[in-house]
This record gives structure tokens, C-alpha cells and sequence, in this order.
């Protein structure tokens, strides 16, 4: 088809001028938080280290998230403007799937930091080299390009029926798929097949990464220091949870929640793409005390 319509939160389409108002203050602060973020690790040497990088990938993910889809979405909530290009509405795909998949990579090499951090603290150095961190940066981006590439190809070659509206605010894998005409079986059972990878791999070594933290921090003899890093942990797991959550849920919902009203998924969908770039810079940077020592 030449393009798409996207019809925003389906339920709420009177109230959508209204919703764009507090949606646009947090792309406001998701946007600045991150580029603050990057410009600091980037101006200043000393913190060319593992955790930094890893937190300067996590702002540029989290500012091509936003900027994908906070436009468009503001544009159908205040303008009426729900029309996409084919070509646009694969290449929004492609962009929501692919760093989305990045953000989780990245929360995971974050969680495997820490881990040497706390647990291996005077092999940190050998074992996290810049070189590494680069690697695995490389590495998780690579991963996301390779496994969201053949969604959109696929999507290329299927038959699409002559109802042309999205029931969404942005251009989901799934909510596309629905307006095939043909067999999506493959779309379906490959969907299936990148979320296990990604989501299934990286939530299985975040969480051992952090039962392992909790083991070394439970033996420590300060209560003080025992409560610093339960501190610590705790704004990780919080962030960690605010991107899984949502993420499973939509993911879920879109496969087996027939029952879940759109409203709510949609709202969902939309503040999964909207609270971690916002939590981000907030958790890391202002509770970090030499990131909080350049701002100020």
C-alpha cells in the first residue's frame, strides 16, 4: 500500500489532545536528560570507563526511541495527522524494534558491570577494557540490526488488504501484521523467535547477574555499606523493570490478551517508549555522583 493510517489510542480519540500535553513533557525530558548525559561522558575524560559507555550508549538509544515516535504520535494527538508512508512506517518499525532490542543488550552489559564491579572488583579493569565495552556495544547493535532486518523484509512481500488503518500510535511489528491478508505465520513464529533471543537471553543473565550482586552484598560486614548497595541495586532493578514490564506486557498482549481492552494496551505501548528514556538519565545521572558533580 502507498501508506497508513494511524489512528493514535483507539477508545480515546477525544481525549488524545489532552493525553499529547503530559506525553510531550516527557520527550521534553527524556531528550534533554539524554543529551546532557552524552555530552558530559563525551567532554570529559575521566569518564571514559566501562559504566560511563555503557551509559552514553544507553542515552543515544534512548534519544533515537523518543525522536522516532514522539513526533509522529504528537502529530496524530494535536494535528489529526495519522497518515504514514509504507516506506516511513518500515522504517519506524525498524527503528522502535531494533533499538528497543539495543536498550535491553545495553541494560544487560550494564547488569554484567556491575556484577564485576562488586564481585570481581580487582579484575574490573582487565576483564571490562574500553576495547571490550566498545565490542559489546558493537556487538548488541549488530545483534538488533541482524534480527529486526528480516521483520521488515519479510513485511515487504506479503499481500496487504485494502483496510489501511493501524490501531496504534506508532508502526508496531504486530499491529502491521494485522492488516496482511495472506498467511503470517512466519511474521508470527519469527516475532516469537527474536523476543525468546533478546528478551528471554537478557533478562536470564540480568537476573543471575544481580542474585550473584545480592549474594557478595548480604556477606558484607557494614550495614552501612550493605545498605549503599541495596541502594544501588534497587534504582537498577526499578529502571530494569520499567523497560521488561511494559515491553512483555504489549508483546503479550498483542498475541494473547484479546481480552485486554486497546485502550490500555495502547497506552502501554506508549509509555514503554516513554518512561525509560525519561527514568534513565534521572537513576544514572543524578544518583552518580561524578555525573551530578559536572552538572552542578
Amino acid at each position: 500500500p502507498p501508506s497508513f493510517l494511524l489512528i493514535g489510542i483507539p477508545g480515546l480519540e477525544k481525549e488524545q489532545f489532552w493525553i499529547a500535553f503530559p506525553f510531550c513533557i516527557m520527550c521534553a525530558i527524556a531528550v534533554l536528560g539524554n543529551i546532557t548525559l552524552l555530552l558530559i561522558i563525551m567532554a570529559e575524560p575521566s569518564l571514559h570507563e566501562p559504566m560511563y559507555l555503557f551509559l552514553a550508549m544507553l542515552a543515544f538509544t534512548d534519544l533515537v526511541l523518543s525522536t522516532s515516535t514522539l513526533p509522529k504520535m504528537l502529530g496524530i494527538f494535536w494535528l489529526g495527522s495519522g497518515e504514514i508512508g509504507f516506506l516511513c512506517c518500515l522504517a519506524q518499525l525498524f527503528f522502535i524494534h531494533t533499538f528497543s532490542s539495543v536498550e535491553s543488550g545495553v541494560l544487560m552489559a550494564m547488569a554484567l558491570d556491575r556484577y564485576i564491579a562488586i564481585c570481581h572488583p580487582l579484575r574490573h579493569s582487565s576483564i571490562l577494557s574500553v576495547p571490550v565495552v566498545v565490542a559489546l556495544e558493537s556487538l548488541v547493535l549488530v545483534r538488533g540490526v541482524f534480527l529486526v532486518s528480516p521483520l521488515c523484509f519479510l513485511l515487504c512481500r506479503m499481500p496487504f488488504c485494502q483496510h489501511h488503518v493501524i490501531s496504534h500510535s506508532y508502526c508496531e511489528h504486530m499491529a502491521v501484521v494485522k492488516l496482511v491478508c495472506g498467511d503470517t505465520r512466519v511474521n508470527v513464529i519469527y516475532g516469537l523467535f527474536v523476543a525468546f533471543i533478546v528478551v528471554g537471553s537478557d533478562m536470564i543473565l540480568i537476573s543471575v547477574s544481580y542474585t550473584m550482586i545480592l549474594r557478595v552484598v548480604m556477606r558484607l560486614s557494614s550495614a552501612e555499606a550493605r545498605l549503599k548497595a541495596f541502594s544501588t541495586c534497587a534504582s537498577h532493578v526499578c529502571v530494569i523493570l520499567a523497560f521488561y514490564v511494559p515491553a512483555l506486557f504489549t508483546f503479550l498482549t498483542h498475541r494473547f490478551g484479546q481480552s485486554i481492552p486497546p485502550p490500555v494496551h495502547i497506552m502501554v505501548a506508549n509509555l514503554y517508549l516513554l518512561v525509560p528514556p525519561v527514568l534513565n538519565p534521572i537513576v544514572y545521572g543524578v544518583r552518580t555522583k561524578k555525573l551530578w558533580d559536572r552538572v552542578v
